[in-house]
């Protein structure tokens, strides 16, 4: 079953209109012809939450029948990894950055490259999605949402090889605390 965005999904992807999470603007920007269970396999399984609520709240059309809406709960951020000690790189491959050179600039930079090598020949319409994605990242975790978004089409498109080095050098560029911002 291919999801497509509603007239209120298109007015909350518009300038200026910010109603939805980081996580649920990242799903809608990618919902048009995606498959219901590839996005509900997005963000480690909680895309499938965040499906069912877009679908409620009219974002999305899809199935005709949804389950009943379980009670609300308050949905903590989720956890992001701690970053493990760096295991020895090869000569061929880039060094971990020093702290002073984490940025979210560099790391969006980097995902806008990433972008244009991999999706806008093949894919122009996908591009423009993430590169407005990346426009509108900016926290570290609104970045890692879309970075993982990118990554998921990276595996689909490169194999699950290449999406990995992509995610290990994300890793190395993002700042390492959570608070920092970009205006």
């Amino acid at each position: 079953m291919l999801l497509q965005k509603t007239d209120k999904a298109r007015l909350e992807l518009s300038p200026g209109v910010r109603t939805l999470s980081l996580r649920e603007r990242s799903l809608l920007l990618l919902a048009d012809g995606k498959s219901l269970s590839d996005l509900q396999a997005m963000y480690n399984g909680i895309g499938a939450q965040i499906v069912d609520n877009l679908m409620r709240q009219g974002y999305l059309t899809g199935p005709a029948v949804l389950p009943d809406a379980p009670a609300p709960v308050a949905q903590a951020p989720a956890a992001l990894p701690s970053a493990a000690p760096a295991a020895p790189q090869a000569a061929s491959q880039p060094q971990d950055p020093s702290d002073a050179l984490r940025s979210l600039a560099g790391t969006r930079m980097y995902l806008f490259d990433i972008c244009e090598r991999m999706f806008a020949r093949r894919d122009p319409a996908l591009a423009k999605q993430f590169h407005e994605a990346l426009r509108a990242a900016r926290d570290r975790a609104s970045m890692l949402d879309v970075g993982e978004a990118l990554l998921e089409e990276v595996a689909q498109m490169a194999g699950p090889e290449r999406a990995q080095t992509i995610r290990d050098r994300m890793e190395q560029l993002l700042p390492r605390d959570a608070a920092d911002t970009v205006s």
